[in-house]
């Protein structure tokens, strides 16, 4: 009887299919306009509804940033080494910066502040100074990071068999250990600038100690076997491309779920290395990373994209000509005063692709020791003129400046990229125009550190970072100028028994007006004696596609500066109820 039942229901409902579906399916045609305005009605009603919803969404909601995501940063260069002993080149030291910690960093406002510890205090003396370190800090193995890590770290950076070029500023200094969570460090004699050397990464003493400091430079830990106490460690490194133009590389980074300031709100941070600017530019363009650091200008196929944020960061650092006061036509003051007086600053900063301010001081505007009465000339291309005539130096049939026998000719040595060969090409047209004979050498960046470090140049067009300390005995002391020295960052071979001693007694005062006042000898010699022009002050320039919510946009000491506050990042958002 079921089965009856459920046949005869079967052919009823085909009954009724065919009678009031099928049959009528004949009669479609006489009603197509009909059905055809339904269905055109409901499509626009939908749309309206979409419409309308996205319309109003900026009223009710906000697009509030989520954590998660993976970010994929594009740097121009190459990975060697992680370590922070030795980590120099842009890539090393991102690495560097995300994987280990420093017992003091800077923090989103471009203040000095601790990090692996917690403050520090100087004693009477001003020669040393007590660190106190965060309590419960953990390497990413999960061991205990103590003071006696931080003595290792800089007792090897002090070790010549290591070849740190972190040496030169260890010089002298006794590093102890007075409890695990305490280090003094005793300085030779007080130096005001001291705790701004703090700022270097922190290595694992139970992971190095059995290795020799001369063999450091060779160990997987330096790459695929880092451990840090930083926000993020190392998951992974790959390499691509089979010739050294054609190199990749890509280091994959997980968060630090022990991280001390709370684990980062990244699912993965992934740096790529190129070799290549355009191979970087179209990694870009494809939507494969994230953001770009390296570049000096954004790329024309980058400019009229609405999803690009450019971050302009203003560096503390200067850029100058640097005169090699030591050999040449340059080594004659009046020609580099009258030089200095032919500099047009505005209408180099002009044809700049950045809003910034000149440079006029070898201290920075705001530091201690600035004087805005003892700055180098403004530009007076008659007084230039003049100063040159005055001194024998006459302009002969071809507009160049003569001197006896000698032509007022000398190089311009610059890092090849599009900044500085612009800049370059107009102080070459704006010395012509006194009669300079100035021939441009644009370098690669190889080419160029093998320059800088032999000073072979006549004239170098270059940018120094000040930090935020105004301590700049390292480019203008006469000792730092010596072919035998550690480290030649007197590029103008600068030698002043005044600025020496003023150099010197200003780095030691830790009063803040006394300081000043100790610098003015210096300043007004570094004035009179030219041994540079100023021109400005340079940025950082970091492009990201879309909002990079934690990323603060200000004046920064470095480029790694940039991840102060790293461990907070997102690039995720959803939209939020928002409260009227």
């Amino acid at each position: 009887m079921r089965k009856l039942q459920v046949e005869e229901l079967g052919q009823q409902a085909e009954q009724q299919l065919e009678l009031n579906f099928f049959r009528r399916l004949e009669r479609l045609a006489d009603v197509r306009r009909f059905v055809v305005t339904w269905i055109i009605l409901l499509v626009l009603l939908g749309g309206v509804v979409v419409a309308q919803t996205r319309g109003l969404a900026g009223y009710y909601q906000t697009p509030e940033p989520v954590a998660g995501g993976t970010y994929n940063e594009g740097i121009l260069g190459s990975f060697t080494n992680a370590n922070p002993i030795y980590a120099t080149s842009p890539v090393d030291t991102a690495v560097s910066k995300l994987v280990f910690s420093s017992l003091a960093t800077y923090d989103t406002s471009g203040a000095l502040v601790g990090d692996l510890a917690m403050g520090w205090t100087l004693d009477k003396k001003e020669t040393t100074y007590t660190v106190q370190l965060r309590p419960n800090v953990t390497w990413h193995d999960g061991k205990p990071l103590t003071a006696s890590d931080v003595v290792f770290t800089y007792q090897l950076i002090q070790n010549a068999d290591t070849q740190s070029p972190l040496r030169t500023s260890w010089e002298g200094i006794q590093v102890s250990e007075v409890n695990p969570q305490t280090v003094t460090f005793k300085l030779p004699s007080p130096l005001v600038s001291f705790p701004y050397s703090l700022t270097n990464g922190i290595v694992p003493k139970h992971l190095l100690e059995s290795a020799q400091p001369s063999a450091l430079r060779t160990l997987l830990f330096n790459s695929t076997d880092a451990i840090g106490s930083g926000p993020f460690s190392l998951q992974a490194i790959e390499v691509h491309g089979g010739s050294a133009e054609s190199r990749e590389e890509r280091i994959a980074l997980k968060p630090f779920e022990d991280y001390y300031r709370g684990k980062p709100k990244l699912d993965q941070f992934v740096i790529h290395a190129f070799r290549s600017e355009q191979r970087l530019v179209d990694s870009f363009h494809d939507q494969q990373i994230n953001a770009i650091s390296g570049l000096n200008d954004v790329p024309k196929q980058l400019a009229d994209d609405g999803n690009v944020r450019v971050h302009n960061f203003p560096l503390t650092a200067e850029v100058m000509t640097f005169f090699r006061t030591t050999a040449g036509v340059l080594g004659d003051v009046n020609v580099r005063r009258s030089l200095v007086l032919a500099t047009d600053k505005d209408a180099i900063i002009n044809e700049l692709s950045f809003p910034t301010q000149p440079i006029r001081s070898p201290i920075l505007p705001g530091q201690v020791g600035y004087s805005k009465t003892r700055l180098q000339p403004s530009f007076d291309i008659q007084r230039a003129k003049e100063l040159l005539f005055s001194k024998g130096w006459k302009t002969g049939d071809d507009g160049i400046r003569r001197k006896g026998n000698v032509a007022l000719a000398f190089t311009l040595h610059a890092q090849d990229n599009s900044e500085y060969a612009r800049v370059a090409h107009m102080l070459q047209q704006q010395w012509r125009a006194v009669g300079a004979d100035v021939r441009v050498v644009l370098q690669s960046s190889s080419d160029f550190q093998t320059t800088l470090t032999l000073h072979g140049y006549d004239a170098l067009l270059y940018g120094i970072a000040i930090g935020k300390d105004s301590d700049v005995l390292v480019y203008w002391d006469s000792k730092h100028a010596d072919v035998l020295a550690d480290n030649r960052l007197n590029f103008s071979e600068f030698d002043s028994k005044v600025a020496d001693e003023s150099l010197q007694a200003g780095r030691t005062r830790s009063n803040d007006a006394l300081r000043a006042i100790k610098y003015r000898p210096f300043l007004d010699e570094w004035r009179e004696q030219a041994p540079a022009v100023g021109l400005y002050q340079p940025r950082f320039l970091y492009v990201t596609r879309g909002p990079v919510y934690g990323l603060d946009e200000g004046a920064i000491t470095g480029e790694v500066q940039r991840y102060a506050n790293v461990n907070n990042w997102m690039i995720r958002q959803t939209g939020a109820p928002q409260i009227k």
